[in-house]
C-alpha cells in the first residue's frame, strides 16, 4: 500500500510523520499523522488511534495534543486520521462548521450526496488499518482507540462495534448519545435517513443498550464544557453503563473546558492507561 511521506521529524527519540495516501474508501487523497516511538530493530509496537472532533483535522492533535512524550516512554504508536473526505468535488456545507468537510461523524454514509465520500468508518475501521500495518512496525493485535468530542464518540462507537480489535478505549468530552443531541441528529439524518433504528450503531449509548460491551473504558469529561449540558450529555454513558452492569472509569475534570488545554492535560494519562491494558 503506497503512502506518501509529506514530513517526518524527531522528536522524543522517535520520529513525527505525516503521511498522504489514496483512499478507496473515500474515493480522495487522505492525510494521516503518525508517531513512531523509538525502539528496537524489528519490534512491533501496539497502536492508539485518535480520533479528532469537529473542524479538526490530523493536525490538531498532533500539534497541540502533547502525546509523543508519553507514547516514547510507553512504545506506543500514535495514529491520527482526519475527519472528513477533502478535495475538490466533495460534497460540504461550507457556511456549517458541525457538517460537511470537517465533521464526518466517523460514519458509512447512505445519503446522497454524501455516501459517494463520506465513509470514513469503512476508512478507520478497514483501509487505514491496513495501511498502518503494512508501512509501520505495528503490533496490530495490540489496538487501543481514544478521541475528543466527535472523536470521542468514534472512539467509543468503533470501540464497541470491535472488541475483539480494540482492547481500551478512552475519550475526552465525548458525544456519548448522538441521537438525543442537536450535533447529532443533524448529521445522522442528513448522512443516514430518517430511520432512526440505523443511527443505533453509530450511538455508543445506544450500542450498550444493543448489548455492546468494552471491558477497558476511561472517559474524561471537563465540568466547565460548555458542551456538556446541550451537546454531550456524559450522564446518559454513566446511566446506560449501569444499567448494563459495565464499570468504566468516567472522571469529571473540575474547571477544564472543551479545548485542547484540557485534552493536553490529560494526554499522557491516557497514553499510559492505553499502554498498560496493551502490554507495552
Amino acid at each position: 500500500m503506497i503512502i506518501e511521506y509529506q514530513s517526518q521529524n524527531i522528536a522524543f527519540g522517535g520520529t513525527q510523520f505525516v503521511c498522504s495516501h489514496a483512499s478507496q474508501a473515500t474515493g480522495t487523497d487522505m492525510t494521516f499523522s503518525v508517531y513512531v516511538p523509538p525502539h528496537a530493530q524489528g519490534a512491533k509496537l501496539p497502536v492508539l488511534w485518535y480520533l479528532s472532533g469537529l473542524t479538526c483535522t490530523h493536525a490538531n492533535v498532533t500539534e497541540k495534543g502533547e502525546c509523543r512524550a508519553a507514547c516514547a516512554e510507553h512504545g506506543v504508536i500514535f495514529v491520527a486520521p482526519d475527519t472528513s473526505p477533502r478535495g475538490e468535488g466533495v460534497p460540504d456545507a461550507a457556511d456549517e462548521y458541525d457538517f460537511g468537510k470537517g465533521a464526518g461523524f466517523y460514519v458509512d454514509a447512505t445519503q446522497q450526496p454524501w455516501s459517494r465520500n463520506y465513509r470514513l468508518r469503512s476508512y478507520v475501521e478497514s483501509e487505514l488499518p491496513a495501511v498502518i500495518a503494512a508501512n509501520f512496525p505495528a503490533d496490530m493485535a495490540r489496538q487501543g482507540i481514544t478521541g475528543h468530542s466527535m472523536g470521542g464518540h468514534g472512539a467509543l462507537t468503533i470501540g464497541l462495534r470491535n472488541p475483539d480489535r480494540f482492547r481500551s478505549i478512552s475519550a475526552f468530552s465525548p458525544i456519548v448519545a448522538p441521537s438525543q443531541v442537536p450535533w447529532g441528529e443533524k448529521a445522522l439524518t442528513r448522512y443516514l435517513g430518517d430511520d432512526r433504528s440505523a443511527w443505533r450503531e453509530y450511538d455508543a449509548v445506544a450500542l450498550i443498550e444493543d448489548g455492546a460491551r468494552a471491558h477497558h473504558l476511561l472517559v474524561d469529561q471537563g465540568t466547565a464544557d460548555n458542551f456538556l449540558e446541550d451537546q454531550l450529555k456524559t450522564g446518559l454513558l454513566s446511566l446506560a453503563c449501569a444499567k448494563a452492569g459495565m464499570k468504566p472509569t468516567i472522571r469529571m475534570q473540575e474547571g477544564y473546558d472543551h479545548s485542547y488545554y484540557f485534552i493536553s492535560t490529560f494526554m499522557a494519562e491516557h497514553v499510559a492507561w492505553h499502554a498498560e491494558r496493551l502490554g507495552a
